[in-house]
This record gives C-alpha cells, sequence and structure tokens, in this order.
C-alpha cells in the first residue's frame, strides 16, 4: 500500500525507519540495555554491601554534633556495619562516651573511634609520646583562641605577672620589684581542642587543650593558676 505525505507525518517516518533498520542495530541496543541493567545491579550491590559479611554493632553520631561538645546520650546511636570495613580504634560501648568531650565536629552517622573524644589515646597520637597528658589552659589573650585550630603546634609561655608592690612602691619612688622575664614552660605541644564560646556552661571563656608529655604537664598546669599564658606557633 502506497503512503501519502500525511502519513509519513503522522508517525510513518518513525515506523519505517524501525522496519528498515540494519541488522546490527537490534545487538547494539540488546548490548547497551544489558549494560545499563548489569550497572544498576552493581549499584544495587554495593548500597546493600554483602549479606553474608560479619557485622559489628558500633556506635555513630545521632545528629550533627560541635567540636568540644559534652556527649550525650541522644546524641549517640547503634548501627551494624562491615567488620572489614571498619577503621581501627572503633568504639563499640556507647556508654563509654557519654560525658566524654568531642574533638571534632561530626555528621549525623559518621562513626566514633578512640580519637574522636579527648582521652589517652588522643594524647598520644598527637605528640607521638606514650606519657603524654592534656592540660586545659586559658590564654591571657582571647583572640588568639580565635585563630587556633586542633594540630598546631605551639610552645607555651608564661608571661609572669608584675610583682603586688610594685605599683606601690612607684608612688613613693623608691626601688621596686622587677616582674620576671616570660620563660618558655612546653614546646611542640599539640593543640587537640579549642572550645567554642560558652560551650562549657554557659562561661564565655574559650578553653584550649593542649597535649605534651607528662612533665611539661605538670608544669603548664601548675603555671596556669598563678600566672598568663600565651602561646607561640610553629
Amino acid at each position: 500500500m502506497t503512503r501519502s505525505l500525511g502519513d509519513l507525518g503522522r508517525g510513518g517516518a518513525l515506523r519505517f525507519a524501525l522496519w528498515n533498520r540494519p541488522p546490527w542495530a537490534d545487538s547494539l541496543l540488546a548490548r547497551r540495555l544489558l549494560a545499563a541493567i548489569l550497572t544498576a545491579l552493581a549499584a544495587a550491590l554495593f548500597i546493600r554491601g554483602d549479606p553474608g559479611a560479619e557485622r559489628t554493632q558500633i556506635v555513630i553520631a545521632g545528629r550533627d554534633l560541635p567540636p568540644g561538645h559534652l556527649i550525650q546520650a541522644d546524641d549517640l546511636r547503634s548501627a551494624a556495619r562491615e567488620s572489614d570495613a571498619l577503621p581501627a580504634g572503633i568504639v563499640t560501648d556507647m556508654s563509654s562516651l557519654v560525658g566524654a568531650t568531642l574533638t571534632a565536629a561530626m555528621r549525623t552517622g559518621e562513626v566514633f573511634t578512640d580519637l574522636r573524644t579527648v582521652g589517652p589515646r588522643l594524647a598520644a597520637v598527637a605528640t607521638g609520646g606514650r606519657d603524654a597528658r592534656i592540660v586545659p589552659i586559658r590564654l591571657a589573650d582571647t583572640a588568639v583562641a580565635e585563630i587556633l585550630r586542633a594540630g598546631d603546634r605551639v610552645d607555651v609561655v608564661g608571661a609572669e605577672e608584675q610583682p603586688p608592690l610594685a605599683t606601690a612602691c612607684r608612688s613613693i619612688e623608691t626601688a621596686c620589684p622587677t616582674a620576671r622575664p616570660a620563660r618558655t614552660l612546653a614546646t611542640d605541644a599539640a593543640v587537640v581542642l579549642v572550645s567554642g564560646p560558652g560551650d562549657r556552661r554557659g562561661s564565655p571563656e574559650r578553653i584550649v587543650l593542649v597535649a605534651m608529655d607528662a612533665e611539661h604537664a605538670t608544669t603548664v598546669a601548675g603555671a596556669s593558676l598563678r600566672t598568663a599564658l600565651t602561646v607561640i606557633f610553629h
């Protein structure tokens, strides 16, 4: 039957092309469909994981958490993950995290490891020494805390305060005791946490946690009770 131009305009051209396609077109179409199906299947298997793999119940963040956050039970969630895909130091006991201080921000669903909270393992990794300790300090200049970041290497310096009689003796023009010069209390300390303003029960002060060896930690902790502290960046 002869087809008019009107028939071709109403879809006849497409039917004509399908009826007269070359033989190799069918095999090409079949290969493309098969490739698309296999790609979709691989994606589904990747998302699902290996159903036969060994799984471990771990602890993950139940919501977005800020650095310096004091972890509560409702911040945590339990989840089953493939054991072979888990990092070292994974936390499986939810109760061990309650009350701990978070060292860095976490997104919902991120897994907890022993380096996510302030503790001896974090101090050892930060300093490279097994006897490392973490010391909280308040800096004399709060603006310095604004630019400090976890991972910074610093020297801790004690700026000795002026003796209490210095002001009085100036008024009577007598010899006054002079302030002792600033001294370095610890070198190459690692900053592990800088709290945000108001992180601790509404306090406006910012606390800086620094990791160092045990001997210098004692020196810095004692000095922080009687003198202003600052840090020198490496």
